[in-house]
């Protein structure tokens, strides 16, 4: 059978003296890391760094739709803030918010007066219209 010895180890006394009481002792430093264990870290770090324009590049290929959709919804948002921005600082400026409202409503009384008061004016604004949509949409006929 194996015997296993206990060794029990006792602490030794620690001896206090008054000799030195007040003064600061230098603090030990610890030992420099070795170049081993620097390059441990550092060498994946640089490994992923060098390979990172093609993990870049593999990632916009395979996500490109969905980057190009989030990027426009991202520029719509910050384009409707700036326009809002925009708005909100000229109604500050006083006397002009109301000078728009005027201009607004002589030009939506010109507008009904022109287009929309007569008959045959409305069949002009209708074929203007549709004249219009046939050219965005890019047909050549013009459905009435």
């Amino acid at each position: 059978m194996d015997e296993t010895k206990e060794i029990k180890l006792e602490p030794k006394p620690t001896v206090v003296s008054n000799e030195n009481a007040g003064l600061l002792t230098a603090a030990e430093r610890p030992e420099p890391a070795t170049d081993q264990a620097w390059r441990e870290w550092i060498e994946p770090v640089i490994e992923f760094l060098g390979k990172l324009p093609d993990y870049l590049g593999k990632f916009f290929s395979d996500y490109k739709q969905p980057l190009l959709t989030v990027g426009l919804v991202v520029l719509a948002f910050i384009t409707v803030k700036v326009t809002l921005a925009v708005i909100d600082a000229v109604n500050d400026i006083p006397l002009l918010a109301p000078l728009f409202e005027l201009v607004g409503i002589g030009y939506t009384t010109w507008f009904i007066y022109r287009y929309l008061w007569q008959a045959s004016t409305r069949q002009e604004l209708l074929s203007d219209f549709s004249s219009l949509k046939a050219e965005v949409l890019g047909r050549n006929t013009v459905n009435k």
